[in-house]
């Protein structure tokens, strides 16, 4: 009989930590696996209730001894630049990992349903916004291609080993704890005085805080299926970089003459914004709105990092 449990790989991460809050919220018992040490006092401030510091395999999710109700799958590459800089390593921490978590489940927990926390860049460079499931995969970065390619394992492990999965394709995810990305480098810049960025500032992104997509894992863990459901993880609106920095700026008591070269990063695509009338039919809603986590964010970086 399966118990009310879930495996979270990847759980020390930005999203992993907060999808294990969530699901320990409703009462499950979270194992986490993957990289960091943490202490149980740290780990267990998100629900965990035992922790395994190693990479992700058969044997080690064979050792946790829980044939669990679900395994969130956060473990995996989480940046277009390193994809970029190292191939490589990013296939094998998001195709290779994914395989092995199918193959987990296929041997030795048929059923476990997957929750897979895919990416809106396996959609690349949209000819029209917003994009919606269904619309062409065109990937630009090894990032986006290898998320393509664990989607379509999940897809055939569902198709031809009756797996049970959920697909949730995220587009631009933030909030307190994440070091990196846009919002974390705009902080330290603004923090120093510094206005100056990359690219032109209209660039669109779907900006979703990451309470929301935890809400959306646990949501989207009860339609799994061997149909394998794939959905997009945003709010549905369209923001540009400019005016994301201008409402970040206001919160270091800064000015909005913000500077951009005009340059984009490789593998950035000009514009992201989700369709989200799947998800929606669904019953879900974003929450926290962009101006309100924006400002815990400034708050959370001015308490903890400066």
């Amino acid at each position: 009989m399966i118990n009310k449990s879930v495996i979270v790989t990847g759980a020390h991460g930005f999203l992993g930590r907060y999808a294990a809050r969530r699901f320990a919220e409703d009462g499950y018992v979270v194992t986490g696996v993957g990289h960091g040490n943490w202490e149980r006092s740290e780990f267990s401030e998100f629900g965990i209730s035992s922790w395994h510091s190693e990479d992700v395999g058969l044997e080690l999710l064979m050792k946790c001894e829980v044939e669990p109700s679900f395994i969130v799958h956060c473990s995996g590459g989480a940046s277009v630049p390193f994809s970029i800089s190292d191939p490589i390593q990013d296939f094998q921490r998001t195709v290779a990992n994914t395989a092995i978590v199918l193959e987990y489940i296929r041997l030795h927990s048929p059923k476990t349903i997957l929750v897979y926390p895919s990416s809106a860049a396996v959609y690349g460079r949209a000819a029209t916004l917003p994009i919606s499931e269904n619309d062409p995969l065109r990937p630009i970065s090894p990032y986006g291609v290898h998320k393509l390619l664990a989607e379509q394992l999940c897809k055939s492990y569902a198709e031809n080993f009756r797996v049970s999965v959920a697909v949730v394709r995220f587009f631009s995810l933030y909030g307190e704890g994440l070091r990196k990305q846009l919002l974390w480098d705009a902080c330290s810049r603004f923090k120093s005085g510094v206005n100056e960025f990359c690219g032109t500032g209209l660039e669109l992104r779907d900006w979703l805080h990451v309470e929301d997509a935890a809400d959306l894992l646990f949501l989207a863990a009860t339609h799994g299926s061997t149909s394998c459901p794939v959905v997009n993880g945003g709010s549905g609106d369209g923001v540009s970089v400019r005016n994301v920095l201008e409402m970040l700026v206001g919160e270091f008591g800064g000015k909005s003459d913000l500077d951009f070269s005009g340059v984009p990063r490789s593998g950035d695509p000009p514009g992201y914004q989700a369709d989200t009338s799947t998800v929606k039919s669904w019953g879900w809603e974003s929450k926290v709105s962009l101006r309100e986590g924006i400002q815990r964010y400034a708050a959370w970086f001015k308490e903890d990092c400066v």
